[in-house]
């Protein structure tokens, strides 16, 4: 008899394969000695330090101060406004960024979450053209929820579904699944959709008052943020305390040992796809709902990508994904310092970015150690045969 024996808890999950024993390891540790040993320190210090070095330097060779541009910058995000508009941005980055750690869990790669956000925004928007003048606001809001959710499963599902009938990796699908989107949408703003009343930009009517997320706290701060913080605890109770989860991680960590446990693995791995897909979706209705109100090109500026990177520099965890989720935004808004204050070019902040990422993708893991053997193939299923 196959037995699975989850870290979460003492009991076994048994399977209908016989003389089979499949242990997943214990999850990574804690972290505090890691965290606190001077090795890891060091690292740290450094995957910071030498990104903020480099980019300094290129500062300078634009006539820029380095210590003037950083305290510019730092000076700028201390404000409630700059803070309001932190979290108006980590909204829709972090409902994506969850829909790249929700199918990395079962080792798949969803680099769709551009495409899954312009496609909830689009779905979101044509339920409003159904439902507006027929049900109170309130109730169109919650139908555009449901219908931003539905086309960005729908959307991963196409992706999950070539990877599973005809083998086509779901990385590149995904990927080539974001221009289709975008396109979609430019069609619709271009032509049916196109506010013909407007002042012939290529736009959508403006969704009426009633149906626009209702503003919670902080200036511009909307109720998006609320479903988000709601998606991130329902992605950790999955994760932790769930049948679902523990069979999500068997699958990334050892098909092969889901499989002899009797585990439908295709079907493990579209649940996992459509789900973060359906994440994104409602991520692109925040952005549509809370900010944007109408449809347009550059509705989501870059989000999806943002949130890959987002989610592999929290690595695929939920609770770094929001540190990293805010330091991402934090960066995107402090960059307008950069361009103001140190009249450097729009660009600049993406270098800054890309350099910080490159930092700690490089110098933030050891090669050796608790940190990088948690993380390597020391965390996979093992399986082991009674015979």
């Amino acid at each position: 008899m196959t037995t699975l024996t989850s870290p979460e808890s003492d009991s076994a999950v048994p399977a209908d394969t016989d003389n089979i024993t499949i242990t997943l390891p214990e999850e990574a540790p804690s972290g505090r000695s890691v965290r606190f040993s001077l090795d890891s320190i060091v690292r740290w210090a450094l995957a910071l330090a030498i990104p903020l070095v480099v980019f300094g330097g290129l500062a300078a060779t634009k006539g820029a101060s380095p210590l003037s541009t950083y305290s510019d910058m730092l000076r700028s995000l201390l404000t409630v406004n700059s803070l309001a508009q932190i979290l108006v941005k980590a909204t829709p980055i972090l409902l994506a960024a969850l829909a790249v750690a929700l199918p990395a869990r079962a080792g798949l790669v969803n680099v769709g979450g551009e495409g899954q956000l312009v496609i909830g925004a689009v779905g979101a928007y044509g339920s409003t053209l159904v439902l507006s003048d027929r049900l109170p606001g309130p109730v169109v809001i919650t139908a555009m929820v449901l219908s931003a959710a539905f086309a960005g499963a729908l959307w991963a599902g196409i992706a999950i579904v070539l990877r599973l009938v005809v083998g086509i990796n779901e990385a590149v699908t995904t990927l080539l699944l974001n221009y289709i989107a975008i396109d979609i949408m430019a069609f619709l703003v271009y032509d049916r959709w196109k506010d013909r009343k407007g002042s012939g930009q290529p736009v959508s009517k403006a969704l009426p008052s009633d149906e626009r997320l209702p503003i919670i706290g902080l200036d511009r701060v909307h109720f998006g943020l609320v479903l988000a913080l709601v998606a991130l605890a329902a992605v950790i109770i999955t994760f932790r305390f769930t049948t679902l989860g523990f069979r999500l991680r068997v699958v990334g960590g050892n098909s092969e040992a889901a499989r002899r446990a009797g585990y439908k693995v295709s079907w493990l791995l579209f649940v996992a796809m459509v789900l973060g897909g359906a994440l994104a979706g409602i991520g692109g209705m925040t952005q549509l709902a809370g900010v944007e109100f109408k449809l347009r090109q550059g509705l989501v500026v870059q989000y999806g990508y943002i949130a890959y990177l987002a989610s592999w520099l929290g690595r695929h965890r939920p609770v770094g994904l929001v540190a990293s989720t805010l330091l991402l935004s934090a960066l995107a808004i402090g960059g307008d310092s950069l361009q103001i204050d140190s009249q450097l070019p729009a660009a600049s902040v993406n270098i800054l970015m890309a350099l910080l990422l490159l930092g700690v993708f490089g110098f933030g893991r050891g090669r050796t150690g608790t940190l990088a053997k948690t993380e390597g193939r020391n965390w996979l299923p093992t399986i082991r045969s009674t015979r």
